[in-house]
């Protein structure tokens, strides 16, 4: 049966529904294997290792994504870079991101901060743009991110994004990236510091 204009999509009101998602997801539990195999944790913890996370977090990404991070994007903040007259990133940050295989490294600046001048000063980069505005509204901001993705050839959930204040968090669900993650725990800091 096909709805018709003016249907919302809602829940099916026919008889049975509640029974039929009931042995759907017995079914989907009796496919999926009750263990992640072994090698399959191995390679995970590596490839967790070579984007420079931890495994938790990697393996929580790849679980709601069911996709393999391709791409971090950095904000300015995260990555300490905060004056157009010194736009380079502190060493520990550099040393970081240089141990990082296996994935772009995608950043976007605050103004001031010019995008040439950032990628000038920090090679480790892959690609440097601006950041949306402060003032963009939720569709701007959307483009704007999907436009530096789509640029770089990627999809959103490829994208892990990584920041440091709630707008940047923001930048997840605009994007439709994989995730979000604090710049803290990415680079190690201190909370407190």
């Amino acid at each position: 049966m096909i709805a018709g204009i003016g249907h919302n999509m809602g829940p099916t009101m026919e008889r049975g529904q509640k029974w039929r998602a009931f042995q759907w997801q017995k079914a989907r539990e009796a496919a999926m294997p009750s263990a992640i195999p072994l090698m399959v944790v191995k390679m995970r913890v590596a490839r967790a290792r070579a984007l420079g996370l931890d495994y938790k977090a990697y393996a929580a990404i790849r679980q709601a994504t069911g996709r393999d991070i391709l791409a971090l994007l950095f904000s300015s903040n995260a990555l300490r870079v905060v004056r157009a007259d010194a736009p380079q990133m502190p060493v520990r940050e550099t040393e970081i991101l240089t141990a990082v295989q296996g994935a772009q490294k995608l950043a976007l600046v605050h103004r001031p901060l010019s995008g040439d001048a950032v990628q000038g000063a920090n090679p480790v980069l892959d690609h440097v743009a601006s950041a949306p505005r402060f003032t963009d509204s939720w569709a701007d901001m959307r483009d704007h991110l999907s436009g530096v993705m789509q640029g770089r050839r990627l999809v959103g959930d490829q994208v892990l994004i990584i920041g440091d204040t709630g707008l940047e968090r923001d930048w997840s669900g605009a994007a439709k990236a994989a995730g979000y993650l604090e710049a803290a725990r990415y680079f190690g800091r201190d909370v407190q510091a």
